[in-house]
């Protein structure tokens, strides 16, 4: 590892490409431009999960995918997932990578039964959370979220970071939802969760220049991953590390660092 002067410069970098990449004109290319659309709450937890599930592969069709996905819910996510009629259900054809049509109706049925027997997505996530992280969290809510008659298929779509997945999407959508900073690009509506409890969305961008910059050893992107780059950042800023995700992933998406 770096002496203190090299964590030092690295974190000056750090911090400038924070600044370069977490401002708005980011939110465009962005599945984060999904729940963008919405003013209300819930819409914006419905859209933002939705878009965070399919967010793999090429970000040009994710938004196209899920932007279709929001008008086929007649642009109102959370009265469609509580009020949708089967029949409004299996009117919708939908098909992103492997999720499909079956693995969306799963999904909605299962947000469903979270709104109305579970107090919402932000309750089940803040009564997971330690005070260091979102590990627990994401566990206990996939647990409860396949808790109801369910296709086995749709489990592979919710990420288990105690089966060692880094659940990446899970960690972005949390970033979205938890992080404000008046930067306008996170929401930070849940205010029952601390910036500080997040972990980074670890993928192949982050993972790559996290490694470059010597700040992660551990090869495999899992969530063993996950917890070594959440503590270095930690170093860099205790009360909101997440903030750095705009640094590692811009760098290694758009400037291939």
């Amino acid at each position: 590892m770096h002496d203190a002067s090299e964590i030092n410069n690295i974190k000056t970098f750090l911090d400038e490409k924070v600044d370069e990449f977490n401002r708005v004109s980011f939110i465009e290319l962005d599945p984060i431009s999904i729940p963008h659309r919405f003013s209300s709450k819930e819409d914006i937890e419905i859209s933002g999960f939705l878009a965070a599930t399919i967010a793999w592969g090429n970000r040009k069709s994710i938004i196209q995918n899920a932007n279709k996905l929001m008008d086929d819910m007649g642009e109102s996510p959370f009265d469609f997932v509580m009020n949708a009629s089967r029949q409004q259900l299996k009117k919708i054809q939908f098909v992103h990578r492997t999720f499909n049509s079956d693995d969306l109706m799963v999904f909605i049925k299962c947000l469903r039964n979270i709104y109305i027997y579970h107090g919402g997505m932000e309750k089940i996530f803040a009564n997971g959370a330690t005070i260091d992280s979102m590990q627990p969290a994401i566990t206990e809510f996939k647990r409860m979220f396949f808790s109801i008659d369910h296709l086995e298929r749709t489990e592979k779509h919710v990420s288990d970071p105690e089966k060692g997945s880094s659940a990446k999407r899970i960690n972005m959508y949390l970033r979205w939802m938890v992080r404000n900073d008046k930067h306008g690009v996170d929401f930070g509506i849940w205010k029952s969760i601390l910036p500080s409890q997040l972990c980074l969305p670890l993928d192949v961008h982050t993972g790559n220049v996290s490694r470059k910059l010597g700040l992660l050893i551990r090869k495999q992107n899992d969530w063993k991953s996950v917890e070594e780059i959440t503590n270095v950042l930690k170093q860099f800023d205790k009360k909101d590390p997440i903030k750095y995700d705009f640094a590692l992933f811009g760098l290694g998406a758009f400037e291939s660092f």
